[in-house]
């Protein structure tokens, strides 16, 4: 069954497809109002299914994480590296601090790649998710342009 949101979007397809077919043309070429044509793309926009502004959200956060993830794996860096430094004056202590340094990298860069891994992750099932709604509205717009040309041609 189509929803109401599903038809207005058919609507508005088959609307600018007749505004194409009436429209003037020159050499082979369809004359179209700029103005016309992006009011029609910001009615279609209004009418996509929150799932995709959702998507554009979601791929803009797991790149913020992302980046948050590398920063913070930076500063751990540079804590470390400063760390090591302080510590090199000192004999037995600069063993030490080079283990310790060592340590606090690996534990950075491990941190960093789970904070990334777990945001690429997060998106993937989201975006997934997203998909597949798609893909069924996708399928039911078919549905409904197909019976609408079958109608059309009782």
């Amino acid at each position: 069954m189509i929803t109401s949101m599903e038809l207005k979007v058919l609507n508005a397809l088959d609307d600018l497809e007749d505004l194409i077919q009436n429209s003037k043309k020159v050499l082979g070429k369809v004359l179209l109002s700029e103005e016309v044509l992006l009011d029609y793309i910001d009615r279609i926009r209004t009418l996509l299914p929150e799932e995709v502004h959702q998507a554009k959200w979601l791929s803009k956060e797991r790149e913020r994480l992302i980046r948050e993830a590398q920063q913070e794996a930076e500063r751990m860096l540079s804590e470390a590296r400063e760390e090591v430094k302080r510590l090199t004056d000192e004999s037995e202590l600069t063993r030490q601090a080079k283990e310790s340094a060592e340590e606090i990298i690996a534990q950075a860069k491990r941190v960093a790649r789970e904070i990334k891994s777990g945001a690429a992750d997060f998106a993937d099932e989201i975006l997934g998710q997203l998909e597949a709604s798609l893909n069924k509205s996708m399928s039911i717009i078919g549905k409904a342009r197909e019976e609408l040309h079958q109608s059309k041609s009782n």
